[in-house]
């Protein structure tokens, strides 16, 4: 199109700083979000001190906005909120938000892609959404593990299904191959819907419950990034995203040491340790971070009272 650039070669950065990071944080219990993985690319390497000289600022393909209060950058939501990608760049330092620009943030994804056709890209602009990993193509990142760690499937297979009360359902091919919340794919029928609950990788255990049992009303939220707010008003009720496509649910955070403590104002399925948890002043990022873990309070006070009686 004419215009000067550079091409930056950042195959190893990308191996190390993403494809690495996925497989040993998968193989415990904790399914990362990719996302924040680039973001350390990101972070690290096209905003960092060293390369200022020569990036005045960098254009992102993301659909989001930047705006600024007194001292602090912080992103927004998109115009579309149907594409928006806000929810992936909580983790985006004060730096890089700064020299960044996202060119999409007040285009509609159909508008983009009238500009690509007028442009002369058709085929471009015809393209299919891709949601798939980008460096796993067919979408199957179970059969990318055991591609990636040599072993990986004899070392793990023969696991247990329990349930929530520790009788054992059923083997499974290892846990690795599982996420928080899947209900699809477990390979057994049960004679009902029963979904991931949790994952124990020290005894090769998943654990399976009942659609109600995922429900969770606290998480520990940790390696949080602050953006538009540096303190947080625990009386004051945000919104808290859980995963990419969450709608959001009403909250108080507050902080606890470096880390948050997120305590949800109803109940919430699907917490998974690993995944990305990004807190929203309506439409603006607040901070960010990554669940450690996450607690049924309301369950956890009836055990007491039960504990209690029994005494």
């Amino acid at each position: 199109m004419g215009f000067h650039h550079f091409i930056l070669d950042i195959r190893d950065e990308f191996g190390e700083a993403v494809i690495e990071n996925f497989v040993e944080n998968t193989l415990p219990d904790e399914h990362p979000t990719l996302a924040y993985f680039v973001i350390l690319i990101l972070n690290g390497m096209l905003c960092s001190e060293g390369q200022t000289h020569w990036i005045a600022n960098l254009l992102l393909s993301h659909y989001a906005r930047i705006h600024a209060n007194d001292d602090s950058y912080y992103i927004s939501k998109a115009k579309d909120l149907n594409k928006d990608q806000s929810y992936v760049l909580w983790g985006l330092s004060q730096e890089c938000i700064k020299r960044s620009k996202f060119p999409l943030s007040e285009f509609l994804k159909p508008e983009v892609r009238a500009i690509a056709f007028d442009r002369g890209y058709s085929d471009l602009s015809k393209k299919a959404e891709s949601y798939e990993i980008c460096f796993v193509p067919d979408n199957d990142y179970r059969g990318f593990l055991k591609r990636r760690v040599e072993g990986l499937a004899e070392k793990v297979k023969n696991g247990s299904f329990v349930d929530v009360d520790g009788n054992i359902l059923g083997q499974h091919e290892g846990y690795p191959f599982f996420t928080i919340g899947q209900r699809k794919g477990l390979g057994k029928a049960f004679g009902k819907p029963m979904f991931v609950s949790e994952i124990i990788p020290d005894t090769n255990t998943v654990v399976l419950a009942e659609g109600e049992d995922l429900e969770r009303n606290r998480m520990l939220v940790g390696k949080v990034n602050f953006q538009k707010f540096k303190t947080i008003d625990p009386d004051k009720e945000l919104v808290t995203k859980i995963r990419y496509k969450d709608p959001g649910h009403q909250s108080l955070v507050q902080t606890v040491g470096k880390d948050l403590e997120i305590e949800f104002i109803g109940p919430v399925k699907g917490i998974a340790p690993g995944q990305s948890a990004v807190v929203y002043d309506g439409d603006d990022v607040v901070c960010g971070g990554i669940i450690y873990q996450s607690r049924n309070i309301f369950k956890d006070l009836v055990e007491m009272r039960g504990n209690h009686l029994n005494l």
